[in-house]
């Protein structure tokens, strides 16, 4: 891995005060492995994060990012058919660049009282994911 890796984070806006925890988690975590962060990128919602991930990703400086957020349960199918669209064209993203992201997305469907204790493991391994493939053989950063 680079001495001064950098990465990107983007989150949803859409569940703020959890995506603020997550936030303080997933960054804590990168400055105890020596990852630089660019200025998070807050979107709406799932469905505008990869198109903010190819973004960052397409910067030179970036080696790799960390997407964040929460997708509840709702009534409908809604949030399952968007989890995995939204999971899809990350997983797209990371082999089309060649570059890790790190997912600490909670859900889809996840229920209310499932929350509060995911927050903070799922920002620190969306980071650590990203950490550990930086230095993995054959990354091309």
């Amino acid at each position: 891995m680079p001495a001064s890796s950098q990465i990107a984070i983007v989150i949803g806006s859409f569940h703020r005060r959890q995506a603020e925890i997550m936030l303080e988690s997933a960054l804590d975590t990168a400055a105890t492995r020596g990852l630089m962060v660019t200025d998070p990128v807050w979107v709406p919602g799932s469905m505008e994060k990869p198109l903010a991930l190819k973004r960052l990703l397409l910067e030179p400086s970036v080696d790799g990012a960390v997407v964040l957020g929460m997708i509840e349960q709702g009534q409908t199918a809604h949030g399952r058919v968007m989890g995995q669209a939204v999971i899809n064209a990350i997983l797209n993203l990371q082999l089309d660049l060649m570059k890790p992201i790190g997912v600490g997305i909670l859900g889809p469907e996840i229920q209310p009282g499932q929350i509060q204790e995911r927050l903070v493991p799922y920002a620190r391994d969306a980071v650590l994911a990203v950490h550990t493939m930086l230095g993995s053989p054959g990354n091309s950063s």
